[in-house]
């Protein structure tokens, strides 16, 4: 490859980067609002998730989960969140 398309590649990796701390900076001012309910949130967390291994991709693609990685790690935080709020629901009824 040449420098000029080494070049051109390293601005479009910037470029992409540039516009994925875009997305995540709007995803996080929207987490802020109120009165969407909770799936709404869920999804734009959800996006946060995969816009920040996006940005991993981007800089070290080795070090990236594919999609279905990340989805099983993120249902195993959402079903342990979920197992430990049950459990303390259930122990304030006792």
């Amino acid at each position: 490859m040449t420098a000029d398309e080494l070049n051109a590649i390293e601005n479009h990796r910037q470029l992409f980067l540039g516009q994925l701390k875009a997305a995540e900076t709007a995803l996080r001012a929207g987490m802020h609002m109120h009165g969407f309910g909770s799936t709404v949130r869920a999804h734009m967390e959800r996006a946060l998730a995969h816009i920040a291994e996006s940005c991993i991709a981007l800089n070290d693609p080795r070090q990236a989960r594919t999609v279905g990685q990340l989805v099983d790690e993120l249902n195993r935080i959402e079903q342990v969140t979920d197992e430990s709020k049950r459990g303390r629901h259930n122990s304030q009824r006792i």
